[in-house]
């Protein structure tokens, strides 16, 4: 296996990426908003890693930096901004899984969403899926939002539902203090559920349904 020894330059640019988020949440979390609960959505990869590859060559780092986004903007127009959401990265960015879970620990956070896209051998297999870690303190309400999640995703998306599922990612295990879910958006392997990502109506959709399973979850909350 080939290495290569990445120039300083590089390293000093990821340690000035993480640091500028790190110091963003901290000055917008030094404000007092009270009211507001605070949402962070993980969009993963990023950068070097660009995660699973469509049938069409869409990339799952951009899939899930493109609906976090959208996650925002429905929260600005739709719920007029009820939530606080804060992203782990906001570019083409590579964020280390550690730093991610540092990020994702820098506010109060009421929730964490970590957005993925799934990727198998098999081209027919498709749906979404959603992943909880079972050990942590908040298991029964990260499986009431991952529940939320799919439910609102299947009934007006038309997607297959792959059920709530347990696994170690570390973005979960070392979350124990709120609700944790890691969605499996599509299969990229799939032609049609990769097709979808590169319709900008389908995406809005997807990024719709995942705010409101959300916030069906919140609103059920005693």
């Amino acid at each position: 296996m080939l290495i290569t020894r990445k120039p300083h330059f590089y390293k000093t640019l990821k340690k000035v990426s993480f640091c500028f988020l790190m110091l963003k949440m901290c000055v917008i979390f030094g404000q007092e908003i009270p009211d507001k609960e605070i949402l962070v959505i993980d969009p993963g990869h990023g950068g070097t890693h660009p995660g699973a590859i469509g049938t069409n060559g869409v990339k799952e780092k951009d899939v899930a930096l493109t609906i976090a986004k959208e996650i925002v903007r429905w929260n600005r127009t739709l719920l007029d901004g009820t939530y606080d959401i804060y992203l782990t990265r906001y570019t083409d960015t590579l964020i280390s899984l550690g730093d991610r879970s540092g990020l994702a620990k820098a506010p109060q956070a009421d929730v964490l969403v970590s957005l993925h896209c799934n990727h198998a051998e098999n081209s027919k297999a498709k749906g979404m899926e959603v992943y909880i870690h079972n050990s942590q303190n908040r298991c029964k309400e990260s499986l009431e939002l991952g529940v939320s999640i799919l439910v609102e995703a299947v009934d007006n998306l038309g997607i297959d539902d792959r059920g709530v599922k347990t696994s170690n990612f570390q973005v979960l295990r070392e979350l124990i203090h709120y609700p944790a879910v890691l969605v499996e958006l599509a299969f990229l392997s799939h032609q049609d559920e990769a097709g979808y990502f590169v319709n900008g109506r389908k995406i809005r959709a997807v990024a719709l349904a995942i705010l409101l399973g959300i916030d069906n979850f919140k609103n059920l909350e005693p």
